[in-house]
Order: structure tokens, then sequence, then C-alpha cells
């Protein structure tokens, strides 16, 4: 069950329900949005009906919501929810392009490869300073000085920043410098770190975990909107199935279903899903296609030499390409390509 308050409800109307639901057994949520607060019960719903919930002073309507995720339900929200990073808008009408290097590797690398994800149509850019990897023995990231020189790279470039936390006692390190938190594959089922991004203040990217079904991604979303949270972009990164021409499955299907599921914008990781750099620009078209309202991409500037994923990262040729296709069928479907934000880039 859900509460949404009006849109004058009052500190004092809120703790007061919160007082009356607690006193009942039950739990509250209190989620406090742009336009509106929403109040999310769990326990007996029978005796929250008991309570006279609708007639209490600032609250505009009682929800019973069926979906075990209660926040991030569509049943929730009448409209979708466009989430802002700094400015730049994901979700809505708005088709958005992140790129960036897998991983940090040097300031000149990092500035190389901001410039080509704005050339690809890019508006924000990803970067990864801790990186989780399979191997112990494979390349972890630089940590916080991979921050700092994606924190310069921004006020070069005027990018916003996307980059991957992987611990809860990282998450205050990481939001100091980053603009939205990335949870990995890895980590989607990390309950503590969630909470904790939760708690942050920060948009988030919630990555589809390899193994996860649909309701476990929404349920490790409602984990980050329980805590006030409700700026979360899902993202359909493949898979793991059978199959090994691909480094992963892309499960298209998952767009649609999504948001027929959730409020929530969805995009596509077309470069860790296909895993192989010729196939990154047909899964965009893909992506864009089926309604997804970004994708996020690998680019490089010399693939042959970087220390993560450089056989899905995105050459120079690629980026012209990207543009249009983002560009072309956003506005076939009714979308505008978000454009990045206006800086005149410098060098190092």
């Amino acid at each position: 069950m859900v509460i949404v308050m009006a849109p004058d409800a009052t500190s004092d109307n809120i703790d007061a329900l919160v007082e009356m639901v607690t006193s009942s057994g039950g739990e509250a949520y209190v989620t406090r949005g742009v336009s509106r607060t929403i109040i999310g019960l769990v326990g007996d719903v029978e005796r929250f009906q008991d309570l006279g919930l609708a007639a209490r002073p600032g609250v505009a309507d009682v929800l019973r919501i069926s979906a075990p995720y209660k926040l991030v339900s569509r049943e929730n929200h009448d409209s979708r929810t466009v989430v802002s990073v700094r400015g730049v808008p994901i979700g809505g009408d708005n088709m958005t392009v992140i790129a960036g290097p897998c991983a940090v590797e040097t300031p000149e690398q990092t500035l190389e490869a901001a410039r080509m994800a704005r050339d690809a149509g890019a508006s924000l850019l990803r970067g990864g300073a801790y990186k989780p990897r399979t191997s112990p023995y494979a390349f972890q990231g630089l940590g916080e000085q991979g921050l700092r020189i994606l924190a310069d790279v921004r006020e070069e470039t005027g990018l916003p920043i996307v980059t991957e936390v992987v611990d809860a006692a990282d998450v205050e390190l990481v939001a100091s410098y980053a603009d939205m938190l990335q949870i990995g594959t890895r980590n989607m089922q990390n309950f503590a770190l969630l909470q904790a991004v939760g708690d942050a203040g920060k948009p988030v990217l919630l990555k589809r975990g390899m193994s996860a079904t649909i309701e476990e991604w929404l349920m490790a979303a409602e984990y980050i909107a329980q805590r006030g949270n409700l700026d979360i972009v899902l993202c359909e990164r493949g898979i793991r199935t059978f199959e090994k021409a691909t480094r992963n499955t892309l499960d298209i299907s998952a767009v649609p279903v999504a948001q027929n599921l959730t409020h929530l914008p969805v995009i596509v990781d077309p470069s860790h899903s296909g895993g192989k750099r010729d196939l990154v620009l047909p899964l965009s078209r893909a992506a864009i296609a089926i309604g997804a309202d970004g994708v996020i991409v690998d680019v490089h500037p010399s693939p042959e030499t970087a220390l993560c994923d450089g056989p899905q990262a995105l050459l120079e040729e690629d980026l012209a390409e990207l543009r249009d296709l983002a560009s072309t069928l956003a506005t076939l479907s009714g979308r505008t390509l978000t454009p990045a934000p206006t800086a005149e880039p410098v060098a190092l």
C-alpha cells in the first residue's frame, strides 16, 4: 500500500502518518520527490485500511499496489519518471546517449575518450575508477585518482560523470565526485550497497544482474527507492545464457516489459551484451527502435591497448554512425536526442 501526499502536505502531516502506521505494527518508508511525497507501507493491509488513512490531513490518495516492488511500480505513478543528472534528462521524450571508456587509465586517454563521446552524441560521460573484475589479477581501476581524472575531464568538457561504486564504504567518496552512481551487474543484489547509494542523494544507474529475473532487478531498485531515492535508471546489459557467440545475450524484450512494470527509465548497454565492436551499433539500433530511453556504450582512443574491454570499444569511425542512428531513430519514435551540455574543451 502507498500513501500519496498532497503537494501542500506538511512535515507534521507526514510524521503523524508514519507514527500511526508504526503504532499499528507496520513499517512506513517516506520518499520525497520533486512534486510530491509518497509513503510506502509494509505490513497488514487490512489493518491499514481500518486506520482511515485517506481522511488524514495532507493525504491526496491511498493506493493498494499488488506488485512486490511498491515504490518503483508503474501502479504508483501515472506518468513515467524523468531522471535529471546535473541537468541532463533521461526518460520521457528524450533519447540519451552515455559514452566513455570502460576504465579510466590516464588523464589524456580519458579526455580523448570524452571528446569521442561528445562526437558520438553523448550527453553523459561514463568511466570506471573502480572496476570489479572476474580475475583478481585484472586491472581493478585507479580508485580516487581515477575519480579526480573524471572530475577534471568534466571541467574540460562539461559532460556529467557516471561511474561505478563497488563497496558501501566508498559511496560517500564516489558521490563527492560523481553526478550519477552506477551499480554494476555483479552488485545488483549487494543490498547494503543498494541502501547506501539510496541514501547518497545522487541519481543511480542500476544494471541488471547477469542471472537476474526482471522482478529481481526491480526489487533491487526498490531497495534504493525505499531509502528515499527515486532517481533510478535501469540498464539492461545482457544476461548469461548457453550462447557463446556473444559476451552476454541481450534481452531486448526486457525493455518494454520493464517499462510496463515500472515508471523508471530503461536504457540498454550494447557494449557489454555484445562484447564485440561490430555488434554495438546493430544492438544500439535495436535498443532505440524498441523504445529504450537511452544507450550506454564504450569508446576508447586506442582499444588495442585498453586495460579493460578493448574489443567492444567503438572507434573514431563508428562515432558519426552512432550519432546519426541515435538521432534518426529517436526522431522516428517521437523522441529527441539529448544534447550535450555546452562547454569549451581545452587541452590538458
